[in-house]
């Protein structure tokens, strides 16, 4: 039996601690991780939360929601030595310009109206109170997922999903998470919160943005040379 050399006691690289398929979101957000489990684990990928790994946030600073993820995924190589897999999104309503957008998750946070989940469905509300007509609430959830091999790797994948709704006048629903109660999807007409995950799954700009990244990815494993064999 191997016995470990007492002089400098090492951790083990994550990677001899998780499986070869595991690959680690960057992110904390536990529905996220869900959906994203889900999502690609009939693929053969067993999503790890970073958190799970000893991994913190990291600030985001960037002005876009692709750079934003980048800056995720890159920070979760780093500190793992894995491939990992970030998503920014958010919700973008026309009357307010795309916002809440790029900051979403600290909506009402940044008009000093609190934090959280309903304190930012609270202050979007209090934003469209004087637009009555469904017609003037439209909004859509947009999705921007990546995959990064390593932390210098210099051809990302970069998948993008967007679902079409309008924001409701009073949440509905029971599940989801974030403005899944307020809004209302174009493809069945109910709240996000009232979806099975499943549908939702289907659906969501998350969804779609994770299906066509697993497409990428098949490409790429189909593209690659059968072992002895040179690449072309």
């Amino acid at each position: 039996m191997r016995v470990r050399t007492p002089c400098r006691v090492a951790e083990p690289p994550v990677s001899d601690v998780v499986g070869v398929t595991d690959i680690v979101f960057a992110s904390g957000n536990a529905g996220k991780l869900a959906e994203l489990h889900a999502l690609l684990s009939p693929f053969g990928y067993r999503v790890v939360a970073q958190g799970d790994l000893g991994v913190g946030s990291v600030e985001e600073t960037a002005t876009t929601f692709v750079e934003n993820a980048l800056l995720k995924a890159r920070h979760a190589c780093a500190r793992t030595g894995l491939p990992a897999i970030a998503d920014d999104s958010g919700l973008e309503v026309d009357a307010l310009d795309g916002a809440p957008g790029l900051y979403s998750a600290r909506f009402a946070a940044r008009a000093g109206r609190g934090e959280g989940d309903a304190a930012n469905n609270a202050w979007l509300l209090e934003c469209l109170a004087h637009l009555p007509d469904p017609v003037d609430r439209c909004a859509r959830f947009r999705s921007v997922v990546v995959r990064l091999r390593h932390e210098h790797d210099p051809s990302p994948l970069i998948a993008e999903g967007s679902w079409e709704g309008h924001v409701l006048h009073a949440p509905h629903g029971g599940g989801g998470f974030g403005y899944d109660p307020l809004f209302c999807n174009h493809d069945t007409g109910e709240s996000a919160a009232a979806l099975s995950s499943t549908d939702k799954n289907r659906l969501s700009h998350r969804g779609k943005a994770v299906a066509e990244l697993v497409s990428r990815l098949r490409l790429e494993v189909s593209g690659r040379p059968a072992p002895g064999r040179p690449a072309r």
